[in-house]
């Protein structure tokens, strides 16, 4: 039994996807033959933030939920603010 390949792994192969008449603004950033490649980073960046909601609920439901201040002082070590005098240490 042979495994299938991972997102983003795996010979490439035609699909269609419709979209709206409205993508000027893909084309210019992508050009013709970059779309693809393009579609195909969007779609990668969507799955991996699906698992990750996954696992945060995943986690929530057997520890419970995340301490609010402690998920704030991450987003802003994230960003490089400081939130008080800990952040010298």
């Amino acid at each position: 039994m042979s495994e299938q390949p991972g997102p983003g792994e795996g010979p490439t192969r035609p699909v269609s996807v419709s979209l709206h008449e409205g993508i000027a603004a893909l084309k210019e950033r992508t050009g013709r033959r970059g779309m693809s490649a393009y579609i195909e980073s969007l779609i990668q960046r969507q799955l991996e933030r699906e698992r990750l909601r996954e696992l945060i609920e995943d986690a929530e439901a057997e520890l419970g939920p995340a301490d609010a201040a402690a998920v704030e002082a991450k987003r802003a070590m994230l960003r490089g603010e400081t939130t008080g005098p800990a952040d010298a240490a």
